[in-house]
């Protein structure tokens, strides 16, 4: 079992910014930028492209919809998009606001933000997304 899917079952908490019955958002805690969301799906599924198609698809939109609140919440020109996928064995998106190229270089060191104010980003997002 994942550390995501531990998140998913409730085992482990997380600061979760969207939900349905299929996939879950939810704040990384070390984001390279404030509002760094990670979007999975709640199958347990290593690799990005051996989901299902509609699992897949699905994903996509998923992920199109949280980041219109991320855009909306958090000051950027941009959310950008990456999938790594070598650090956790379950697929995942990551959704991280730019306003330079650099703000998607993983490299870089992460940043520390207290409980607090993931609660306040994590609301903030919450927020965007209900005004859609």
């Amino acid at each position: 079992m994942t550390i995501f899917s531990k998140i998913i079952s409730g085992e482990i908490p997380a600061y979760k910014v969207a939900e349905t019955i299929d996939f879950l958002a939810f704040l990384d805690i070390n984001p390279l930028a404030e509002g760094h969301v990670l979007v999975i799906p709640k199958t347990e599924v290593d690799y990005l492209f051996d989901l299902d198609d509609d699992v897949y698809a699905g994903l996509q939109i998923f992920a199109k919809i949280v980041a219109g609140g991320i855009k909306k919440a958090i000051p950027c020109i941009k959310v950008g998009v990456a999938v790594i996928g070598l650090e956790v064995p379950h697929a995942h998106i990551h959704l991280i606001p730019m306003n330079r190229v650099d703000d998607m270089n993983f490299s870089r060191p992460k940043l520390s933000f207290t409980p607090e104010q993931l609660e306040a980003t994590m609301d903030k997002i919450r927020e965007a997304l209900k005004q859609d």
